[in-house]
């Protein structure tokens, strides 16, 4: 079996199915990112209620 040299359709067509790969992780991670810091803030929020109402409580 004899390989030739890749012709500039290579050139052309790997770098740009790389390039569309990064844009789709990127999409992706992004949004990903976007939902852990939602959840991460909801959390902290109902650790603070959950703290102002062991609060109140113990006040009163």
């Amino acid at each position: 079996m004899e390989f030739g040299i890749p012709n500039a359709a290579h050139f052309i067509f790997i770098p740009a199915v790389l390039i569309v790969g990064v844009v789709i992780g990127w999409i992706l991670g992004s949004r990903a990112a976007q939902d852990a810091m939602a959840m991460e803030l909801r959390k902290r929020d109902e650790r603070a209620q959950k703290a102002e109402g062991r609060r109140q409580k113990a006040e009163g």
